[in-house]
């Protein structure tokens, strides 16, 4: 299928999604994060943040062998349905080592709501942190791991989560030490509507 069809109908559904606005979700199209709209320039390090009360739902990012193969990362945010409530608190998670596969979900029952990275010229690989938000004492439940992104090392990762109720915990990667780049299966979760007594599911 061709990619700017596929870009066409994906939107078309998001179009459709924003309009359960009645059933106490009124998500909005993301913000486009445009070609031009890097955080970062290759071999340099970042810190992204969605605005107060989002989450991220898409990743984007290019590969440079030529340049550290290294990437230029984007992300994109939505705010959380109200039903959901505000953040109750948000912190940064422990560091991701760069060289090493890993896998981290937010603790505490948080969500993905932003991401930070720094660049190792020695391993000619990055170390990540992810920034958290908890909202209430919220659970997850029916938690599943997407495709790779990008589906081969060195090509464009373009992640988006159109699954509305669905929202990002965190990732596990593997690293490639020939091709030098990072293969990411992000863990995404509904939340419960109610509050639970687990601390850490």
């Amino acid at each position: 299928m061709d990619l700017s069809l596929l870009w066409v109908l994906l939107s078309l559904v998001t179009v459709a999604w924003g309009q359960y606005g009645d059933y106490g979700y009124p998500y909005q199209q993301y913000h486009d994060y445009g070609d031009d709209g890097w955080v970062n320039l290759n071999r340099q390090g970042f810190s992204y943040q969605c605005p107060h009360g989002q989450v991220v739902v898409a990743v984007r990012s290019i590969f440079s062998k030529k340049e550290g193969s290294d990437r230029q990362w984007n992300y994109a945010c939505m705010p959380t349905p109200q039903s959901l409530g505000e953040p109750t608190e948000c912190w940064w998670e422990e560091i991701n080592r760069a060289g090493m596969e890993w896998y981290q979900t937010c603790s505490n029952n948080g969500l993905v709501a932003g991401f930070q990275s720094r660049y190792f010229e020695s391993v000619l690989d990055r170390e990540w942190q992810f920034y958290c938000c908890r909202y209430s004492k919220r659970c997850p439940y029916s938690c599943w791991l997407t495709t790779d992104y990008p589906g081969h090392y060195g090509e464009e990762m373009d992640m988006v989560s159109y699954n509305y109720d669905y929202y990002m915990r965190g990732a596990t990667t593997t690293f490639s030490a020939v091709e030098r780049d990072r293969q990411w299966k992000f863990i995404m979760c509904r939340m419960t509507d109610y509050d639970c007594e687990f601390a850490n599911v």
